[in-house]
């Protein structure tokens, strides 16, 4: 991993690895690359270059960024300098479909400085500082989403969907598990899973969701950075590879009225950086969780609100953390955390701690999430945590959809954000975002967040048509 530094030339690399990485490129028939730097959303963007232009790239001489015309930056203006990228040579992803391109993520810097609106940046100077304070994060996430293609007349429906369009609907199995409608989704699976293993990502399994069409990938966790950059690559692997079928995938975490979240849960632990190998969740006798943990969890639970902005950031995320929805195949209960609280293996909770490893896992964060930003969130909070001995309380093993309000407020358990102005108001609040974030990316994101939920406070829905125009 390309280590954080504080300025333009110490974050160039030697002629001797850029003509190494170059070589591997070629011999595996690389003619394009694209250098691709992450926004706001923890989206990439990029400029393709020629491989005529690879040492340029490498130098920082190659595309520059008008950023401020793509990413809501309010503080700069056209007549400012434009933003420099540098490919991370350790972050190098030849396209599977189509090997001629190969995709480099990169970190922005402006006027010789990091810049301080790019997310990787921000993710480097959080493991950078977590380094100093001794300790490595990793993670593993699972991502969840849909697969939908276009009907003939246009409409979205889910591509795996065995039931005719049109007509009445019948009650029928749950898609989860089922093995008959794995079958039928395997011409899509295959290719997937195919291209994530020869990617060496130690792919686990691929589970069908309890939603049509909805899929959720296990594959193995490694450090964050390398995590992070995985994430991305993996949703644009996702949405080519439905290309090739006819079909097309959403992250949206709901889609449809009635259907189960997609979601991303991120399985989070440490190591120290003097003992590495050893996961320090895990008591040093074996088999319980450390205080470490203990104490990570009380850190993460002391920044819920503010980290819940950060891993579910759309204003349709929060109508996936409900506790029932009815109509669903196989039960009414989503398995959503709709509580501030952490439990033992109890997937009710927003912190969940696995019978069957030694992490924390937040089930509260869906793929829309800037992925750079929630795991700079998610090693800050839980070193303070650690640093500072916050205790989480008792865990909450119970099924929280079946508490009350009174046995709530006993027990002292909070409510996650209701919806996504809730959550902006936390992190707006929340100090811990300041040094994560900086105060400008800080600024620049609740702006874009509180434009967002103007925008959409504004918008006449359907459920409002219906529900209104005729009773009043």
């Amino acid at each position: 991993m390309t280590a954080y530094v504080e300025n333009f030339k110490d974050a160039l690399p030697t002629a001797e690895r850029i003509a190494e990485v170059r070589k591997e490129l070629e011999e595996a028939g690389v003619e394009y690359v694209m250098s691709a730097w992450i926004d706001l959303f923890g989206i990439p963007k990029t400029k393709p270059v020629p491989m005529s232009d690879f040492e340029l790239l490498c130098m920082g001489k190659g595309p520059q960024f008008a950023v401020h015309s793509v990413s809501f930056v309010p503080e700069l203006s056209p007549a400012d300098p434009d933003q420099v990228m540098v490919p991370d040579l350790d972050a190098v992803y030849i396209c599977p479909w189509d090997t001629s391109i190969a995709i480099i993520f990169a970190d922005l810097f402006w006027m010789d400085k990091p810049y301080n609106v790019c997310p990787r940046q921000a993710l480097k100077r959080a493991i950078h500082d977590a380094e100093k304070a001794g300790y490595v994060g990793y993670a593993g996430v699972e991502p969840e989403f849909i697969v939908m293609r276009y009907d003939e007349d246009g409409n979205p429906v889910k591509a795996i969907d065995d039931e005719p369009q049109g007509g009445s609907k019948v009650r029928r199995q749950a898609f989860g598990y089922d093995v008959e409608l794995s079958i039928d989704s395997m011409p899509f699976l295959k290719d997937m899973i195919d291209i994530v293993e020869g990617l060496g990502w130690n792919m686990h399994d691929v589970v069908c969701e309890g939603g049509y069409s909805q899929f959720e990938l296990d594959f193995h966790y490694t450090t964050l950075l390398e995590m992070a950059d995985r994430l991305v690559f993996l949703r644009i692997l996702l949405k080519e590879v439905a290309k090739e079928h006819g079909m097309f995938v959403t992250f949206m975490p709901k889609p449809t009225t009635g259907d189960w979240r997609s979601g991303a849960h991120i399985n989070f632990s440490l190591q120290k950086v003097d003992n590495p190998g050893v996961n320090i969740f895990e008591t040093a006798e074996g088999g319980d969780f450390s205080e470490e943990c203990m104490h990570a969890v009380g850190g993460l639970m002391a920044h819920s609100e503010a980290l819940t902005a950060i891993v579910c950031p759309t204003v349709n995320s929060y109508n996936g953390l409900v506790p029932r929805v009815g109509g669903f195949e196989g039960g009414t209960v989503t398995w959503a955390p709709t509580n501030i609280t952490y439990g033992h293996n109890n997937r009710s909770a927003q912190f969940r701690l696995p019978q069957n490893r030694y992490c924390i896992e937040n089930r509260a964060a869906d793929m829309t999430m800037n992925i750079y930003l929630a795991l700079s969130m998610t090693i800050s909070a839980a070193i303070e945590g650690i640093e500072n001995k916050i205790h989480p309380g008792k865990p909450t093993d119970q099924d929280l959809y079946n508490m009350t309000e009174s046995e709530f407020k006993k027990l002292g358990i909070k409510r996650l954000p209701r919806n996504l102005l809730s959550a902006i108001e936390a992190l707006k609040n929340d100090k811990l975002t300041d040094e994560v974030l900086g105060p400008v990316m800080k600024k620049s994101l609740l702006a874009y967040k509180n434009d967002e939920w103007e925008r959409y406070h504004q918008a006449v829905t359907d459920w409002e048509v219906k529900e209104y125009l005729r009773l009043y």
